[in-house]
């Protein structure tokens, strides 16, 4: 069979390349410790679980589900968000359902994209940024994320003619992978280049509650009364925080990563209605929505009890530290991530330019599976990413399983 050669740039996916060198791992008869992946352990709150299990005896819910049969989802998404951030939304034109934040990411190139054009890209990103920038017929202009930089891309590296045929901007913080997060003046510098070069800026926020604040452990879910702002200094940023209008923007959310629910498939975009009514279009034509009991325990996540949010993200931060001195214990220096579910590390030699060699060889050996950071860029290669989704004992099991491996 002949298929189309858009599938040629979609070969390589580090997710899968290490699922394969994960099951010869099994088959060799190692007990793999999976660190790869980004699939929260936790299990999603049992008021969300229950409000799924009663719709399935409610026959009205097993039909198609349009656009109009999710008002209540759009209502809640939006009452949420402007708790949150303390920015209006407009439920009928200012947001959409999606199935996972992924199929906005990899649909909304499909709406903004002619092909050749270009799209400004973090690298490393998330792969899927990029998959629907090849599936548009785009081209791709990776923003170099370096550590000196704190992991923020430098617009005035970008080329005055890459920038003629540039349509949009993706950027992602906190970010996956380097754990990176970016502050409002990064976001308004960033509005201004769009406005400035007529980009649509796509956001992808999928970690919006996985940042951790030492000072005072973990962020609360929702602002205690009477103290937004200050509660607002402790989050990461919305890219509306610096679009009030919503004249250029779009941002993407998920519950995945505070609920839990990244099996569900359940997510949403929010911003701009003209980006929104497109990306809606593209949808059209490829999906109606999910079953509405997903979407009834999606709304009871939003509205309902946030204590099992700051829960997950208390049990990520302490992963986070039993895994980083574990490292820092066994001679590995890494900085300390401030959010997301995730610990970036620059490799030691003899890998030092060879993340997928590292990544192959560490689980064959051990059966230890990270994702090498060639996988999410060029500027990734160097670096490997560690996903905290197994508790401390497991983390620090693993670690003695590396240090073997490099000694």
């Amino acid at each position: 069979m002949q298929f189309a050669k858009r599938l040629d740039p979609l070969q390589f996916n580090v997710f899968a390349d290490m699922d394969r060198a994960k099951a010869q791992a099994r088959a060799a008869g190692q007990n793999v410790i999976d660190l790869s992946l980004g699939s929260s352990d936790l299990p999603a709150a049992a008021h969300i679980t229950d409000a799924i299990a009663h719709s399935l005896s409610d026959t009205s819910t097993h039909g198609y589900l349009l656009f109009n049969g999710t008002r209540d989802f759009r209502e809640a998404a939006a009452i949420w968000y402007e708790q949150k951030f303390g920015i209006a939304v407009n439920p009928e034109t200012e947001v959409l359902p999606l199935i996972g934040s992924q199929e906005g990411t990899a649909h909304m190139p499909l709406a903004v994209l002619n092909p050749g054009d270009f799209a400004l890209l973090l690298d490393p990103g998330y792969p899927s940024h990029a998959g629907g920038v090849h599936l548009a017929g785009g081209q791709i202009y990776p923003m170099p994320l370096l550590a000196e930089n704190a992991f923020l891309p430098i617009f005035e590296d970008i080329p005055t003619a890459v920038l003629a045929q540039s349509k949009m901007m993706v950027l992602s913080y906190p970010h996956n992978p380097t754990t990176a997060i970016a502050p409002v003046a990064f976001f308004e510098k960033a509005v201004a280049f769009c406005r400035e070069h007529r980009l649509v800026l796509v956001h992808d926020f999928p970690y919006v509650d996985l940042v951790f604040d030492d000072s005072v452990g973990a962020v609360p879910p929702c602002p205690p009364s009477g103290n937004e702002e200050e509660y607002r200094k402790l989050m990461a940023p919305s890219i509306f925080q610096a679009d009030r209008d919503k004249s250029v923007a779009i941002e993407f959310f998920t519950l995945s990563k505070s609920y839990s629910m990244g099996g569900f498939r359940v997510g949403y975009a929010i911003g701009n209605s003209e980006l929104i009514a497109a990306l809606r279009q593209v949808k059209a034509a490829v999906d109606f929505n999910q079953y509405r009991g997903i979407l009834n325990g999606a709304i009871s996540a939003l509205t309902g009890p946030q204590d099992t949010v700051r829960t997950s993200v208390e049990t990520f931060r302490k992963r986070r530290d039993a895994f980083v001195n574990a490292l820092q214990g066994i001679g590995w220096q890494v900085p300390v991530p401030p959010a997301t579910m995730y610990v970036w590390a620059k490799l030691p030699e003899p890998w030092a330019q060879d993340s997928v060699k590292f990544c192959t060889q560490l689980v064959q050996s051990t059966g230890v599976a990270a994702s090498p950071g060639a996988g999410f860029g060029k500027s990734g290669e160097g670096y490997v990413r560690f996903a905290l989704v197994e508790s401390p004992a497991i983390l620090e099991a693993a670690v003695r399983k590396i240090a073997e491996f490099l000694n």
